[in-house]
């Protein structure tokens, strides 16, 4: 797309992708919920939500290249279903460990070309059912209320927008930063 200048615009979003098994797994979930999203959108736990950025996504690349530098890996898992409604109909996979890693990589994705102000709190999940009738709702909520897994994060994704709809991974910044100590705060 471009701007009434002629300047070129991009969609982009950054994520720590679910990977596989997983991944593969709550999209088939997501999918038999009726979700079309599912096919267009891989599992993942959003950072910095879909942001308009003018011109080469270079600034953005860069920008992430830092933020990547300064957070180490972690553990992440992912258990049980939640739900955003009555304030929007999505239900998700709870992140209930990690919380706190991504808190802080979402906050300093935030920043620079990236810079916003979120309409809601910054909240990490792994949507299964978004914008679907109540009863798809229900049964995506109750389906997996037991789900659980876990895994390490070492990465995150700039993903963009594609013309078709799509959502394509174009970056991928793997976290350098050191582990924090044992008993130090982190």
């Amino acid at each position: 797309m471009t701007t009434g200048t002629g300047q070129s615009v991009s969609t982009v979003g950054v994520a720590i992708a679910v990977p596989q098994p997983y991944a593969d797994e709550l999209q088939r979930y997501r999918a038999s919920f009726g979700d079309p999203l599912a096919t267009v959108i891989p599992a993942h736990i959003t950072l910095v939500p879909p942001t308009q950025v003018d011109g080469a996504v270079d600034a953005v690349r860069a920008h992430l290249a830092q933020v990547a530098r300064r957070h180490p890996s972690f553990r992440l898992r992912l258990h049980g279903t939640a739900t955003f409604r009555p304030t929007s109909p999505v239900v998700f996979v709870n992140v209930t460990e990690g919380i706190s890693a991504c808190e802080l990589l979402a906050e300093d994705a935030r920043h620079g070309p990236l810079a916003q102000q979120l309409s809601f709190p910054f909240h990490p999940h792994v949507t299964v059912a978004h914008h679907l009738d109540e009863v798809a709702l229900d049964r995506a909520y109750e389906a997996l209320a037991a789900y659980d897994c876990a895994f390490e994060v070492d990465s995150f994704r700039l993903y963009v927008h594609g013309d078709d709809g799509v959502w394509r991974a174009v970056a991928n910044y793997l976290l350098e930063a050191p582990a924090p100590a044992p008993g130090t705060p982190g």
